[in-house]
């Protein structure tokens, strides 16, 4: 059975831990509360443990110092070109001062996504639809900068901001990648063609290159074969002019001039002897048969050819 003095007790027990928990505050890490004295801003309290008055002095805001992102939902925009596109992204901020962000305005998210829409629209608004795919930077450059700077009075910092969808409309969509399909079979072609180019190039350089080779070898197989003709006529004089010394000097030995008339006569027989087997009709000199008159036309050249020698004097 229930007592009053258990009654009592309970009572005493949560208006104590009421008291306690009114008067006992503990801030964590990364945080930051800001109390408030019979309603007026009293103090910004860091992390750690703090004690308040009780009744008196109360934790009104708490704000997270982290960096944190919030989405915001895809938006309607138009492109310079007048297309319609959806577009949506997730902007990143944080907290830097606590109690401008406390009463400097009712709702900083709300207030920092709104902006982010407006400036979204604004910029993309400025771009063809081409370029909004390309140009991802220069939106993100461009809403941060402005949200920034209108929530600077938030106690807000804007870090960065993220384009993550840009949806045109299905007919849109349906013309780009017919776009993008034309545009890879047009490049297709172009590379098959210089292909087709560089390979006749390549072909017609081989050609030339071949027939300057075979010129070349052509003109080397001419100079050897001219100097081949020009060392064997060399050679073939020098053997003739040696063996003329040979018989001139032969001649002056005993009996030298008459081998030397036999010789002639020999070569002069054999000679008469092919030209009967080449052809069928010969020409015969009117003195072939005195073989000596042959001999005596040798000998009249020999002594011709002959130096003569008067009075000393040496006479051609």
């Amino acid at each position: 059975m229930i007592t009053a003095t258990t009654i009592s007790y309970v009572v005493f027990t949560l208006f104590a831990l009421l008291v306690l928990s009114s008067v006992v505050v503990i801030v964590p890490q990364r945080k930051a509360f800001i109390v408030e004295r019979l309603g007026k801003y009293l103090a910004t309290l860091t992390p750690g443990l703090h004690f308040l008055i009780p009744f008196i002095d109360r934790v009104r805001y708490k704000h997270s110092l982290k960096e944190q992102a919030v989405d915001v939902n895809p938006q309607t925009c138009i492109t310079k070109d007048n297309v319609s596109i959806e577009v949506d992204g997730v902007l990143y901020f944080q907290v830097v001062d606590p109690t401008k962000a406390s009463y400097g305005i009712e709702d900083y998210r709300f207030a920092s996504i709104q902006i982010a829409q407006t400036t979204m629209r604004s910029v993309v608004g400025r771009l063809e639809l081409d370029k909004t795919f390309e140009e991802r930077e220069t939106i993100n450059g461009s809403i941060v900068e402005a949200v920034d700077k209108a929530s600077e009075p938030w106690g807000v910092k804007i870090t960065r901001y993220e384009v993550k969808n840009i949806t045109p409309p299905v007919s849109i969509r349906e013309a780009m990648e017919k776009q993008m399909r034309a545009e890879r079979e047009k490049r297709a072609i172009i590379a098959e063609s210089e292909g087709t180019m560089q390979a006749k190039i390549n072909v017609a350089e081989g050609d030339k290159q071949e027939a300057i080779k075979k010129s070349e070898g052509e003109k080397l197989k001419r100079i050897n074969e001219a100097q081949g003709r020009a060392s064997e006529i060399e050679a073939l004089a020098i053997a003739t002019g040696n063996g003329l010394k040979i018989i001139a000097t032969a001649m002056d030995t005993p009996n030298g001039r008459e081998a030397v008339s036999l010789r002639i006569a020999e070569q002069y027989l054999q000679e008469f002897g092919k030209l009967a087997q080449k052809n069928n009709t010969m020409i015969l000199p009117a003195n072939l048969t005195d073989l000596t008159g042959v001999l005596a036309s040798a000998r009249k050249v020999l002594e011709f050819s002959q130096p003569v020698v008067e009075n000393g004097k040496t006479k051609n």
